[in-house]
């Protein structure tokens, strides 16, 4: 079956060949969907005959949010935590071991209820690719069990057994690191693409993640890196070293780092929820935008640091607090998501892209910043698919 999307106010592409501007706006536009794909783009008075047609009654479309970084299989609730943070007590790595406890002690049934919860939480607001993590189990056991059920529901599943040095392994760092190096990569491998690991004072330093990443890679696994969020360390040009596809927060950069990023092919992946949600120092993108680094935006959507699945948040946050334009944020908010995740099929629409899109009540996707906490998605459609 196809459908035309018809009647189309302006239509972000992400292709410049096909519109104005880094995001190809098209204006008066028409999306044709044939399948799963895009089959046609242009304007809507020369759309093609289909199966059916929708009216978009002179709204925008956007191609749907690419979420290259969250953690949603988990149990628990920091919500004490939360509120001891916003009366005046700091942000550190330790409060995950809460959430690995709770974690520990659900069963699969109840994390994947969790998870499918978050999931459709964050489908009515447009995200229709995720990437998730383990990362709050911490035995072979707990993490090979997080990333079989998150692998029933996306391609992009994460292993960060290396998140935390698990509790019982407090005073010994190294064999921890030898376990999630060895016995329990050989358990989780099979279930991921990615390997993760938080490098960070308080969890991981760069030796300990080096060698976390590099035993990944051996396995086929591709390296992404928590980096710099909570001060400035190693973990930034580590990702890029190993070529990581993206080092995520990038919050305390130093020129060293800002100018290996640009050098690299890794992705600078912003998550301004964690900055809002711990009242720390804001991501400096412009100063990764002029230098020349692809910026990815993501939700971070974890119950400690992060709690929302919300990317139309996370785009006003990033245009009100990190410098970005509305266009540079929605960019980085899809396409920049997709080069988060190599991937070519998503965050863009252009004949052969995956047909995945969010048409937003409003007359331009500007609106997502313009009217911030306003849920603005009214229809969504992942791989051809109306959803919403």
């Amino acid at each position: 079956m196809s459908t035309a999307i018809i009647n189309i106010s302006s239509l972000v592409t992400n292709d410049p060949s096909l519109g104005e501007g880094p995001l190809g706006l098209v204006q008066d536009a028409a999306v044709v969907i044939d399948g799963d794909r895009v089959a046609w783009i242009g304007e809507s008075s020369k759309a093609p005959a289909t199966d059916n047609a929708v009216d978009a009654g002179g709204r925008a479309v956007i191609p749907g949010f690419v979420d290259s970084h969250s953690h949603l299989v988990f149990a628990g609730d920091r919500t004490a935590e939360f509120n001891a943070r916003m009366s005046g007590r700091s942000y550190s790595a330790g409060g995950i071991r809460t959430t690995v406890a709770a974690t520990r002690a659900a069963t699969d049934e109840e994390l994947e209820a969790n998870l499918t919860r978050y999931l459709s939480e964050a489908l009515r607001q447009g995200t229709t690719t995720f990437e998730t993590k383990s990362g709050y189990g911490l035995t072979t056991h707990d993490e090979a069990r997080a990333l079989r059920i998150a692998a029933a529901h996306t391609d992009e599943v994460t292993y960060l057994g290396a998140h935390i040095v698990a509790p019982e392994f407090a005073d010994d760092p190294d064999g921890y690191v030898s376990l999630v190096t060895g016995e329990m990569l050989d358990a989780c491998a099979p279930h991921a693409r990615w390997v993760d690991v938080f490098c960070e004072k308080g969890a991981f330093d760069g030796d300990q993640a080096r060698a976390i990443l590099e035993a990944g890679k051996r396995h086929g696994l591709v390296p992404r890196v928590h980096a710099n969020q909570l001060g400035h360390g190693p973990g930034v040009q580590l990702a890029v070293e190993v070529g990581a596809a993206s080092a995520d927060h990038c919050t305390h950069l130093t020129d060293a780092d800002v100018d290996a990023l640009a050098q690299g092919t890794t992705v600078a992946t912003l998550l301004p929820g964690a900055e809002f949600s711990t009242r720390a120092q804001w991501p400096d993108a412009r100063r990764l935008l002029d230098a020349g680094v692809t910026v990815a935006l993501s939700t971070d959507c974890n119950p400690g640091s992060s709690f929302t699945s919300s990317m139309p948040f996370c785009v006003a946050l990033a245009v009100r607090d990190m410098g970005m334009t509305p266009d540079e944020a929605v960019w980085s908010a899809t396409a920049g998501g997709a080069a988060a995740l190599r991937r070519t099929d998503i965050g863009r629409l252009a004949p052969g892209a995956r047909a995945d899109l969010a048409l937003l009540d409003a007359p331009s996707h500007v609106h997502l910043a313009y009217r911030p906490g306003v849920p603005l998605v009214s229809a969504v459609w992942r791989r051809g698919v109306r959803e919403l």
